[in-house]
């Protein structure tokens, strides 16, 4: 469900709860709009409309993890919400990790490699993901971008038209069922005002362009938001050119006063994407830039892995939803369904003699996939004894099918082209998942209540059957109920305490099923990890212009997904021992004076193996970091609002020393703090708005390694980061 933003009048009294302070008159209008509040005047690039300016949000309204739409502060568990209008202006919009690097407990990584995506983990959940996003729900206007089976793309994620990006960590992430270690959610904007058209370009190093169109306003009593965007980088690594070209509508229509419908579409498009692959810790120290020579090259100069095979990825990915909701009395309705189809063909560097294998997949991945879901949502609030109470139920569809191809990357001494077929199979993955959620409100008590029972079925239909390559053809059905359980207390009108639990679980993606061992077929005895979750925590305002959230989190996971063994060129995985995440997350923000404001963000994070297993033949011994997982990451920003229409901003970004495998014996990425800084300006004239962006990433010039391929078994695990970037922009836009 879409929250309602409300308006904010310059200094209104607080109309949220009944325990809000005496002085929350100008502490309501800094709980609505976004973080940094001070750049919310200035959404350049997106074309957004000026907010006001002294409002900075210190308690929006989210509804990621809540029955409806609730103050992040009344919550019992980590939320937090970024908004977007205020981001935009001093942001490239092009990754999700432009926009949400300062929120606690969350490790989301531009791996300068757009074959892969983004590397995202929350609270360590997804850091074992080599390629796309496992582990965390991926959601965008309602619609997934997490497949059934837990993998999920961030690149789908429209930045231009976002109104805000939540993130929810802990127990209550576990009531979205299957692979929520932790949920991203965007919300796209919905088209109000008079019309308007804007346009907006930008470039800068290592060759990157970026070029935006777009339209949005009401007209007729129907909103709208298009938008049209195309970028290009060569990218600071080699061999790692990028064109991605993106689009988005939304309608949204009431039919009558009592309900609402809207419309939603989007694609993305990325031919011939060029993949550097990871890089030895030799190479990185040599030249950051470069790529791994491969020594079995006879070619003089020895080339790269990447240059030899000419690995690439193209992708072609295009959806459609609709939402309508239905107001009845106090009640609510809410019915989804959506639909798309992502084509995608990836080269890679897998030699030939790991190909010799009757029973290899070949060194070229392709795949069609058809996609659709639905959902049913009924929101009933309530007064029941002396509190007020808010009860969802619903029931949630999702499909998707793969008609899955893999070709030997070779033809002759011809390499990386189309060779032979050496997989084809028809995978289908299913999930059908009730839930309830309940939130009972008495005085300063708050209780939440979520239960979902996910069913997660696989079906496999393999058509490359042959004397050397049996029928792989089989299914496996997992189930499990996930529970949660908060409450929070106001210890004070300013101040409120919380406590959950829950119990979540991840099956094995379908990657992860496809090898029982490298050269056999599919493993269907592997089993999904199991986790329980544990949080406390406190909320509170300080003064009238600043808050703070801190929170202590303990996981503990049975039957975690590790790699088994890796040959040829293939892994495959088996269910290990025990887990353990435990740690702190600290967050805070505040208006300093009327044009300076603040925010910072703190993660302590313990995660280690609890428990030895054997893993390529060696024991991984208990009490080893679990690789991928920094034990500290840090956020800090200082935005000044210079001149009306003008802010300057720096940024600190920290991550500590990350593990690259379980053995923990290879060299580990260090360390790295950068500094950044942007500078954004808007004048209105008449009906025009003209913006300008200036941006310096990485302003010391520092060396450093921006994320790591867990396990790789080439040894190939680091993914450097950029030297010194700077970028620049214009935009326009006219008001009708």
């Amino acid at each position: 469900m879409k929250a309602e933003q409300r308006a904010i009048p310059t200094a209104p009294t607080l109309p949220v709860a009944s325990h809000e302070p005496p002085r929350a008159k100008k502490l309501a209008a800094l709980l609505r709009l976004g973080v940094p509040g001070a750049l919310a005047g200035f959404a350049c690039l997106a074309g957004a409309q000026p907010a006001d300016p002294g409002a900075v949000a210190l308690n929006p309204v989210v509804v990621t993890g809540a029955p409806a739409a609730t103050e992040s502060f009344e919550l019992p568990y980590s939320v937090d919400s970024v908004d977007m209008r205020a981001n935009q202006a001093g942001n490239l919009g092009v990754n999700a990790s432009e926009a949400l690097a300062g929120v606690p407990g969350l490790v989301i990584q531009n791996r300068q490699n757009y074959a892969q995506d983004l590397q995202i983990s929350v609270r360590g959940f997804g850091a074992r993901a080599a390629f796309g996003v496992r582990g965390v729900k991926l959601i965008a206007d309602g619609i997934p971008a997490t497949n059934p089976d837990g993998q999920g793309q961030a690149a789908t994620f429209n930045l231009d038209t976002a109104e805000r990006i939540e993130v929810m960590r802990g127990p209550f992430a576990t009531v979205y069922g299957n692979h929520a270690g932790g949920v991203i959610q965007l919300f796209s904007r919905k088209g109000e005002g008079d019309p308007r058209v804007r346009a907006s370009v930008l470039g800068g190093s290592w060759g990157t362009t970026k070029f935006g169109i777009g339209a949005e306003g009401e007209k007729n009593g129907v909103g709208f938001v298009l938008d049209a965007s195309r970028f290009d980088t060569d990218g600071y690594r080699d061999h790692s050119k990028t064109r991605r070209d993106q689009g988005f509508a939304k309608l949204t229509l009431n039919p009558d006063e009592d309900s609402t419908l809207t419309l939603v579409a989007n694609g993305l498009r990325q031919p011939e994407t060029e993949d550097p692959l990871g890089v030895t810790w030799e190479t990185y120290e040599r030249d950051p830039q470069s790529l791994t020579i491969d020594p079995l090259d006879p070619a003089t100069p020895k080339r790269s892995y990447a240059a030899r095979y000419n690995t690439r990825k193209s992708i072609h990915h295009v959806q459609g939803g609709a939402t309508y909701e239905r107001r009845l009395g106090e009640d609510r309705l809410q019915l989804s369904a959506y639909a798309g189809r992502r084509a995608v063909t990836q080269y890679q560097s897998f030699s030939k003699g790991f190909q010799s294998s009757p029973r290899h997949a070949g060194g070229v991945v392709d795949f069609d996939r058809d996609f659709h879901g639905m959902g049913l949502r009924w929101i009933s609030q309530r007064t029941m004894g002396s509190g007020e109470l808010t009860l969802t139920a619903g029931i949630d569809y999702d499909h998707s099918e793969d008609d899955r191809r893999g070709y030997e990357n070779f033809v002759g001494s011809t390499l990386g082209v189309k060779g032979r077929l050496r997989r084809d199979e028809l995978d289908t993955i299913t999930s059908i998942d009730p839930y309830v959620q309940a939130l009972w409100k008495s005085g300063p008590w708050q209780w939440s209540l979520g239960a979902r029972h996910s069913r997660v079925s696989f079906k496999v239909e393999d058509r490359y059957i042959n004397t050397d390559n049996p029928d792989d053809s089989g299914s496996v059905r997992f189930s499990k109920t996930t529970p949660a359980l908060g409450v929070s207390y106001a210890l004070s009108p300013a101040t409120n305490l919380y406590a959950s639990v829950g119990a979540g679980y991840e099956t094995p993606t379908l990657n992860e099923l496809s090898y029982a061992t490298p050269t056999t077929g599919f493993n269907f005895g592997l089993r999904p990890s199991t986790s329980r979750q544990a949080e406390i925590g406190i909320k509170t305002f300080v003064g009238d212009d600043a808050r703070i959230n801190a929170a202590l989190f303990r996981i503990e996971t049975d039957d975690e997904i590790v790699v088994l063994a890796s040959e040829e060129g293939r892994t495959s995985y088996q269910n290990a021992g025990r887990t353990l995440r435990q740690g702190i997350e600290i967050a805070a923000q505040a208006e300093l004076t009327r044009t300076l404001t603040a925010r910072a963000s703190l993660t302590w994070m313990q995660a280690e193996y609890d428990e030895a297993f054997k893993s390529r033949g060696t024991t991984v011994a208990a009490g080893n970091r679990i690789p991928g997982v920094p034990r500290i990451a840090a956020f800090a920003e200082l935005a000044w609002q210079a001149a009306p229409g003008v802010t300057l901003a720096g940024e600190v970004l920290h991550r500590g020393e990350v593990e690259v495998n379980d053995l923990n014996n290879d060299r580990s990425a260090p360390a790295y703090t950068l500094f950044n800084l942007r500078l954004s300006a808007e004048q209105q004239q008449g009906p025009w708005t003209f913006g300008q962006l200036l941006r310096v990433d990485n302003v010391l010039d520092r060396k450093y390694v921006g994320s790591v391929i867990v396990g790789d078994s080439n040894k190939r695990y680091y993914e450097p980061g950029p030297e010194r970037s700077v970028y620049a922009g214009v935009s326009a836009s006219y008001r009708f």
